[in-house]
């Protein structure tokens, strides 16, 4: 139990640090795209695909360097391929919830849109996806990608 209280902590501060690179990247191109004439809901989905793009070959090469153990019987084309699959999947997820929060909700609310700022609901709505997300990860990995 010890080494699993200690795994997912090493995975939260992989999390951690992948969200903040997801992120900056996400709200960086948000800002930029709106900035630009572009509409906020595209921005705000291009943006987040980015982001996660660039965060899961980092996460990839951290988490294998310090929280999980690699299978034996997977060579690290194999391996990469499934943590791809699995964090298309996720980047599914997380798409999904982002649309969500944005799109019917924050979009459809204009309660919402008078107390929230843009940049503010796209962070609640980052932070819900990551958080779901980040679960769906670490089960994935643990199942497919973890020596047993």
């Amino acid at each position: 139990m010890n080494k699993l209280f200690a795994q997912i902590m090493k995975f939260g501060v992989v999390g951690v640090i992948c969200f903040g690179i997801d992120y900056a990247i996400g709200i960086a191109v948000l800002n930029i795209i709106v900035k630009l004439g572009g509409q906020s809901l595209p921005a705000a989905m291009a943006g987040s695909a980015l982001g996660f793009t660039v965060s899961v070959i980092i996460n990839y090469i951290l988490s294998f360097r310090f929280v999980f153990e690699r299978k034996e019987n997977l060579n690290y084309k194999t391996e990469f391929a499934v943590f791809v699959v699995l964090s298309v999947i996720g980047l599914g997820l997380n798409q999904l919830i982002i649309w969500v929060c944005m799109g019917p909700i924050y979009g459809g609310v204009a309660f919402l849109r008078r107390i929230l700022s843009y940049n503010f609901a796209y962070t609640g709505a980052k932070v819900i996806a990551t958080a779901v997300v980040m679960v769906y990860n670490f089960v994935s990995r643990k199942i497919f990608l973890e020596k047993k």
